[in-house]
């Protein structure tokens, strides 16, 4: 088993997912600026919506894997291995941990479950439950307990920003903030351990580098054409280190790379949070990004230095003519409404997970951006995502495709 996926749009056949888990819980007001949260999501609803967004998925034929469950399988599968996850785990998880490093690698070692270890370090160890009495420290006589000595990840349930399926390899992340960093250690044990995956999956971009990039902004277009969003979470220089690793590969397709330049803001984290398929000619958009909007062709495959040029024309006549169609409808999130397209995006109407050409999965609390997919022929799959999206996410954000039919 591998991973192959060349399009938005091909039927999609297997899915990572990770259920939403006491990390959220975890969120306190003074944290969730810094944990990048605007809310704190309700987890028994949260869990509940994520489950309906799984359940969906399998009703219409996709295979769905968890990443704890993935990454618990790749630690069972090498001997040792867990060790050395756990002492990563920890070195990752910051200074505190850092500093309590031989206590927090007791502990761990201590959890007899691979799944129910990974899943602690996903929600966060509060110091009282490495050390439950008053251990006579200073910091106990504070009252101070119940900070966090590995600190929660409340951002995983978003699969996928961390690491990226790219036709037939990866792209391993070097996240934009600090707080989201650690989640890339899953997808590297995974890619470099799990049987399924360490041997046939080129990684064309590593966490090690130094300029950030995340999934939200990488969009498979074709089998030749990858979309690369520059954001406020992904740097120019990370898209050209991308460009540069992927034409390298002898057996890669991709043949251009299309930097979309896009206002850094909270609201426009991602490129897939203001601009998605949803069918062989069609797509989603905020309108508010149009018109500040750039496009730049990277070529470069068999070649020493890569070939850099602003494309001119407007957004449709660039992605018709890169996807070899005559034309090609952007379908404006909450269409001519300024106040519905603004309300949308923010919960992300533009975010869309294409299942099949023209048959998207969506939350329904978008219903002015969904009756417009629907009008244009897209069959839309709706379900509630009310505490999820206070996440700042949507389902494409939710979903890291592992495998797509080929179109």
């Amino acid at each position: 088993m591998s991973v192959c996926v060349r399009s938005e749009i091909g039927r999609l056949k297997r899915v990572l997912l990770q259920t939403p888990g006491q990390e959220l819980e975890h969120l306190v007001p003074e944290t969730m600026g810094t944990l990048l949260f605007d809310d704190i999501p309700y987890l028994r609803r949260a869990r509940e919506e994520h489950n309906e967004f799984a359940t969906l998925l399998r009703s219409q034929g996709v295979e769905v894997l968890f990443l704890d469950e993935l990454t618990a399988q790749t630690l069972k599968a090498v001997p040792g291995l867990r060790d050395q996850f756990i002492r990563d785990a920890v070195e990752q998880a910051g200074s505190i941990a850092r500093g309590y490093r031989d206590a927090a690698v007791e502990y761990l070692r201590s959890i007899p479950d691979d799944l129910d270890m990974i899943r602690r370090i996903m929600a966060g160890i509060p110091r009282q439950e490495i050390f439950p009495r008053n251990s006579g420290h200073l910091i106990d006589q504070l009252g101070e307990r119940s900070d966090f000595i590995i600190p929660p990840m409340p951002n995983l349930y978003f699969t996928r920003d961390p690491f990226a399926i790219i036709g037939t390899g990866v792209s391993l992340h070097h996240m934009h903030t600090k707080t989201r960093k650690r989640e890339v250690i899953f997808g590297q044990y995974i890619f470099n351990y799990h049987p399924d995956y360490r041997d046939s999956v080129p990684q064309y971009y590593k966490r090690e580098a130094y300029f950030s990039i995340e999934g939200g902004d990488i969009l498979n277009l074709s089998a030749k054409v990858l979309a690369v969003g520059i954001s406020e979470r992904t740097q120019a220089e990370a898209v050209e280190e991308l460009a540069r690793n992927i034409f390298a590969d002898e057996n890669g397709q991709i043949e251009t790379v299309l930097a979309f330049a896009i206002p850094h803001s909270r609201a426009f984290m991602h490129l897939d949070t203001v601009f998605t398929q949803v069918d062989t000619d069609k797509f989603t958009v905020h309108p508010g990004i149009l018109p500040f909007l750039r496009i730049f062709e990277i070529r470069g495959k068999g070649e020493k230095t890569l070939s850099i040029r602003e494309l001119e024309e407007s957004p449709e006549t660039i992605l018709a003519r890169y996807l070899e169609l005559d034309k090609v409808q952007l379908i404006r999130c909450g269409g001519g409404d300024r106040i519905a397209a603004d309300r949308e995006q923010w919960n992300d109407g533009s975010n869309t997970l294409c299942i099949s050409p023209g048959k998207v999965l969506v939350y329904d609390r978008n219903y002015v951006t969904n009756r417009l997919l629907e009008e244009s022929g897209i069959e839309v799959l709706a379900f509630n995502g009310s505490e999820l999206s206070r996440g700042r996410g949507g389902p494409r954000c939710m979903s890291m495709p592992f495998d797509r039919e080929q179109i």
